[in-house]
């Protein structure tokens, strides 16, 4: 009889389910956030890239070192640590128009709650004609 009480018993049920859901909950929000620390680092790495190409296109064309020095400091919330380059690379096309390809990397290192990743690397390369 005693058992057929226990059977009908919903005292607890709630601090179950929540003790089954929450992890599931927060190793979602967590998640989140460290997709828009990826997006963000993004944005940040293409506007550094994008700045350095609109100078490269100015007249008189600037030195490789005044868009250096323009893509670093528009790097926005970018850890100078983990940037490789920006690389300048100047060439023609076929048909004899000067172009500089300026491309920059990111490292960006995720960290979950209870484990870390390898570090995701974010790569903006952008093309400048340079008439």
């Amino acid at each position: 009889m005693r058992r057929l009480r226990l059977l009908g018993d919903r005292r607890g049920v709630g601090a179950i389910e929540f003790g089954l859901s929450a992890p599931l909950v927060i190793i979602m929000v967590v998640g989140i956030a460290q997709l828009g620390t990826l997006f963000a680092a993004n944005a940040g790495l293409q506007h550094a890239v994008d700045e350095g190409a609109r100078l490269a296109t100015i007249y008189p064309r600037p030195s490789d070192a005044s868009i250096i020095a323009l893509i670093n400091q528009k790097k926005f919330r970018l850890a100078s640590n983990l940037i490789t380059g920006p690389t300048l690379t100047h060439d023609t096309t076929a048909a004899g128009v000067p172009y500089v390809d300026i491309t920059m990397s990111y490292s960006v290192p995720l960290n979950f709650v209870l484990f870390t990743t390898p570090a995701i690397t974010l790569t903006q390369t952008r093309r400048a004609y340079q008439f």
